[in-house]
């Protein structure tokens, strides 16, 4: 009996255990997710649906790819990533339909699990702004925000045909302008530094952006850096003041914690965070988020988002209450840009695309 009773009581204290960190992985975020890979190919939705579900994800920023990686005549197998060989990436437009396709097949109850961005422009085509414009009147209602966009992105930008984009391109000028009329946060990769330099020699064409468009709210995906920057030299030292003084005087700017910024700057080992970044996240808890940045592939986003808790543990509540979950909810506009819906019932501004 006695033994019986123990055994109860060892599955009552499991279940418990595993009930409250379920409940504690019931309130996630993620506010940076590829649907597709430089191929634009992807494991689809169910898988999607299944790893967000073991991660506590209720809803995803997601989008596609906007480049895809040419596979070259001279090459003697398909390349499987953007640095694969020495072949060019090219953008391209279809990655928005491919996602739009793939959501749009899903129950309103799953689908409302998702606000999804348009990435498939050229950021130095003047005509990228009516080609946003038209992708949203073609899906009234769907998208949420506009994003990543590429710009300086060091080896990624050097292999990708044509003129080099950068965040303060007239092109992108009205894309931004776009974005405000219809509420959508731009999520914006503008690496800071090069691959060579270490101060932030692009950070004058962020701020330019940031400050000819007041009323649309960036996102700086990865805070500005990205994984081969450090990989050939440390990170950015002053990368927190920097930061700060962005954060100071921009209203219109929030961060994204994703990537490189978890593996390089965040943490000073496994699990001591870094005070500098610990104290910024906290003074500006309104503007930072997470992301897992999983790419066409989505097995281990648990993994991936559970690499945070050492930050948002230190954090007060109300901080990491914002940073986990908040923050990525507040930025997305109340209907779907293009929405003509009548009733404040989500999923009536979710729309089949037009003809």
């Amino acid at each position: 009996m006695r033994l019986k009773n123990l055994s109860l009581l060892l599955l009552l204290v499991a279940t418990l255990a595993f009930a409250v960190d379920a409940e504690s992985r019931q309130s996630r975020v993620d506010a940076h997710l590829h649907y597709v890979n430089f191929m634009q190919e992807t494991n689809g939705t169910r898988e999607l649906l299944e790893a967000m579900d073991k991660a506590g994800v209720e809803k995803a920023w997601i989008f596609g790819l906007p480049v895809i990686k040419k596979w070259d005549a001279s090459a003697p197998k398909r390349p499987r990533y953007y640095l694969g060989d020495e072949a060019p990436l090219y953008y391209f437009s279809g990655t928005d339909d491919i996602l739009a396709r793939d959501l749009l097949s899903l129950p309103a109850e799953q689908r409302r699990r998702f606000a999804p961005f348009i990435s498939g422009f050229n950021p130095t085509d003047m005509n990228a702004a009516a080609q946003v414009e038209m992708l949203i009147q073609r899906y009234p209602g769907f998208w949420q925000g506009i994003g990543e966009v590429l710009t300086r992105h060091d080896a990624l930008t050097a292999l990708t045909a044509g003129e080099t984009p950068r965040a303060d391109h007239p092109a992108l000028m009205k894309v931004y302008k776009v974005a405000a009329r219809h509420k959508m946060p731009v999520l914006l990769h503008s690496n800071l530094s090069s691959l060579r330099e270490d101060e932030p020699i692009f950070q004058p064409e962020l701020e330019n952006a940031l400050t000819a468009n007041p009323d649309t709210h960036f996102v700086l995906a990865h805070a500005g850096t990205s994984e081969s920057i450090e990989a050939l030299q440390k990170p950015i030292a002053n990368l927190p003041d920097i930061l700060n003084d962005l954060l100071r005087r921009y209203p219109n700017l929030s961060v994204d914690l994703s990537w490189s910024v978890r593996e390089h700057y965040l943490f000073k080992d496994k699990d001591e965070v870094d005070p500098q970044w610990l104290a910024l996240i906290e003074k500006f808890a309104d503007r930072f988020l997470i992301g897992s940045d999983k790419v066409g592939k989505f097995t281990g986003l648990d993994d991936n988002l559970d690499g945070y808790a050492g930050l948002l543990g230190k954090l007060s509540k109300e901080a990491a209450d914002r940073v986990e979950r908040r923050n990525a909810l507040e930025l997305l506009p109340p209907r779907g840009a293009g929405s003509v819906a009548v009733s404040d019932d989500p999923a009536l501004a979710q729309a089949e695309p037009r003809e």
